[in-house]
């Protein structure tokens, strides 16, 4: 397939879009839908191949395989939710090696001030458990971040 930076680019404007809808959804009710995981590994698929960036494909798989491994250990140790785990791991496949640390720093600093602003009592968090700690929505940071990591131009067309 011929790269098209074009709809490459609107095909990152759906992702967007969709991110939006999934952490609104994750704050509201705690949940994370499978079918708009299945969406995003789509869209996935659909930009690598419009962007011209097919060759890495494997290498994000890989990746995002090798992360999901950890996450699923998290999961179950109930640090983790499996909605969050699904989303990490497809965010995981978009930046790949190559895009993975601004993600990271992205994601650490959304989650820091939605976690500040959940012990302010400025968004709602939730009581899961004997545990005192509330949880907080992490679609919302995950979004963010992947968004943030759209903005900076890690994902753009390959030359």
């Amino acid at each position: 397939m011929i790269p098209n930076a074009s709809l490459s680019l609107v095909i990152l404007l759906i992702v967007a879009v969709v991110l939006f809808y999934l952490a609104l959804t994750d704050f509201k009710h705690y949940k994370i839908r499978n079918d708009v995981i299945l969406l995003l590994v789509v869209l996935f698929f659909v930009h690598a191949l419009l962007s011209g960036r097919w060759a890495n494909i494997p290498w994000n798989i890989g990746f995002s395989l090798f992360i999901l491994a950890i996450l699923i250990y998290l999961y179950s140790q109930n640090l983790l939710g499996g909605g969050d785990v699904k989303l990490l791991a497809v965010a995981l496949l978009w930046v790949g090696l190559d895009c993975a640390l601004p993600f990271a720093l992205l994601l650490l600093i959304f989650t820091a001030i939605h976690a500040l602003a959940a012990r302010l009592g400025w968004v709602g968090s939730q009581q899961i458990g004997d545990d005192d700690r509330p949880r907080i929505a992490f679609a919302p940071s995950v979004a963010a971040a992947l968004i943030g990591t759209f903005m900076l131009g890690c994902l753009h067309p390959a030359p």
